[in-house]
């Protein structure tokens, strides 16, 4: 599957914070303290929402047009910018034998985690492959890859009336 562009709307919030959040991913929201971090943390939620979804094998969304998106009453609207988005690769099936007792241990950490037994796999073999010596790693990216795609719009639309 092709890239896509999918719109964000910059707010600015109580105290000097920023949200943003994506029209076509409703609850995948993101804040920060500047707009960098604000940015930066949306496309990292918005690659995550794209893993959920794909997990549940569902279709993604139409991007919405920057001038159709709907704004709610009073928003503080600081910026609109696009982020670009790789669709995660889908998944594939594959037997495993392993001992009965390290499934066991598998299991456990993957609950502990809040995780599926494939998750964890998955997971695991990331943190593997990526692992260097002498380099520690945070842990797995998400499997949707975002695009840092542009700069960011701040024009605001006096022609639109918000709902």
């Amino acid at each position: 599957m092709k890239k896509r562009l999918y719109p964000a709307v910059l707010e600015r919030g109580r105290r000097g914070a920023l949200g943003a959040w994506f029209p076509d991913f409703p609850g995948c929201v993101a804040g920060g303290r500047s707009q960098e971090e604000a940015i930066e943390r949306a496309e990292d939620a918005l690659a995550r929402a794209l893993d959920g979804i794909a997990e549940q094998g569902m279709p993604l969304p139409e991007p919405t047009p920057i001038e159709q998106i709907a704004l709610p009453k009073g928003a503080d609207v600081v910026a609109y910018f696009i982020v670009g988005v790789d669709p995660p690769d889908p998944s594939e099936r594959v037997n495993v034998y392993l001992p009965k007792s390290l499934i066991a241990r598998i299991d456990k950490r993957a609950a502990e985690f809040g995780m599926s037994r494939s998750s964890f796999f998955g997971f695991a073999a990331t943190i593997a492959l990526d692992w260097s010596p002498g380099f520690p790693h945070a842990g797995a990216d998400p499997r949707s890859k975002v695009h840092k795609t542009g700069a960011v719009r701040a024009e605001r639309r006096s022609d639109k009336k918000r709902p």
